[in-house]
């Protein structure tokens, strides 16, 4: 009798953690602190593979209803979504069409922006010859990957309002609170406590900005670094590891190369934090926290006057990232938002 109730004893236990277990994976505590990847819930999975040159890294980043593709290949998705290969240029048209995605619509305010976050681009973008349509797929492919981290960033910038707001009414942080803060300041590189520098950093780049820097940093999506290591801004790096690539027209006596990325998601996250946080683009966060003061909103026009460090051209820099601004009118973006989902869990 005794085995017999330590077995009942056993098996009760076994089951009361099992449950704990599963009802903390499902809905984890809100105080738990995470570091923010993406949400990727769409109602269109997209996979990419290149037909003459495959992606070198490979991301494996996915979680129930979650996937991120790359290759063809899809880790994993709910048996309701609709997975759908593209492999070429017009296989990807093809899906945006049938997603209703259209960017005269999102530009007049009329629609959202489709949550389909491409891991690469396709190979063949560099054989479309019609300038017009090779923008419009380039602009339609990076948008959304644009808004996922400026939705990031919004998210943790909201929270440093809140206690900033709640500091300055006297109210005590706690100590999830003081560690996430911590964890920020390293992330921004800014002096731990000091909240008001902190939030001149944790702030959004204006699509319109991004999206002109990405198209004249890669060429259009048709840059050997994109092509080969997802490189959508061209940001250099000194570390001499697999994850990066040697320009070709590098000099003799320099030895930097151009950082490389597992997906374009992580390509766009590294450009908003090397804005927010390198000590040249400065100006460029002085300028931006201005605007949020006086009320105005954040204009890539008038932002990319900050960004002669960017580029050793400097001020010619500036006036093709204005020019390309004006000339495709991508301000119209700034005030555009990726479609909402009921699940807005950051991937842990």
């Amino acid at each position: 009798m005794t085995q017999i109730y330590q077995r009942l004893i056993l098996s009760t236990v076994f089951t009361v953690v099992s449950i704990l277990l599963v009802t903390a994976w499902i809905s984890p505590p809100k105080d738990i602190i995470t570091t923010p990847k993406a949400v990727l819930v769409m109602p269109q999975i997209l996979a990419v593979k290149s037909p003459t040159i495959a992606p070198k890294f490979v991301p494996v980043l996915a979680r129930g209803s979650e996937a991120l593709l790359d290759g063809g290949n899809v880790r994993r998705a709910d048996a309701g979504h609709v997975i759908t290969p593209v492999n070429s240029v017009a296989a990807l048209e093809r899906t945006f069409f049938k997603m209703g995605y259209d960017l005269k619509l999102i530009g007049a305010g009329q629609a959202n922006v489709p949550r389909v976050f491409l891991a690469s681009m396709p190979g063949d973008i560099d054989q479309v010859r019609e300038s017009k349509k090779r923008k419009e797929l380039f602009f339609r492919a990076v948008l959304p990957l644009v808004l996922q981290v400026n939705e990031e960033i919004t998210r943790d910038r909201k929270r440093l309002s809140d206690l900033i707001a709640a500091k300055n009414s006297g109210y005590k942080t706690g100590p999830i609170d003081r560690l996430w803060l911590i964890v920020m300041a390293e992330r921004y590189r800014s002096k731990s406590g000091d909240l008001n520098a902190l939030i001149k950093r944790v702030d959004v780049i204006p699509p319109s900005l991004a999206l002109a820097q990405a198209a004249e940093e890669s060429g259009w999506g048709t840059s050997r670094f994109v092509r080969e290591g997802n490189a959508m801004f061209g940001q250099w790096t000194t570390e001499n590891s697999e994850q990066s690539i040697v320009p070709n027209t590098r000099d003799e006596n320099k030895t930097h190369r151009i950082k490389a990325f597992d997906s374009l998601l992580q390509s766009v996250r590294a450009y908003a934090r090397n804005l927010n946080t390198h000590r040249a683009y400065r100006h460029l966060r002085t300028k931006r926290h201005q605007l949020r003061t006086d009320g105005n909103p954040l204009d890539g026009m008038t932002l990319a006057e900050q960004l002669t460090s960017y580029s050793e051209r400097g001020e010619k820099y500036v006036k093709t990232l204005r020019s390309i601004i004006g000339t495709n009118n991508l301000r119209k973006f700034d005030d555009a938002q990726l479609i909402q989902t009921i699940d807005k869990r950051p991937f842990i």
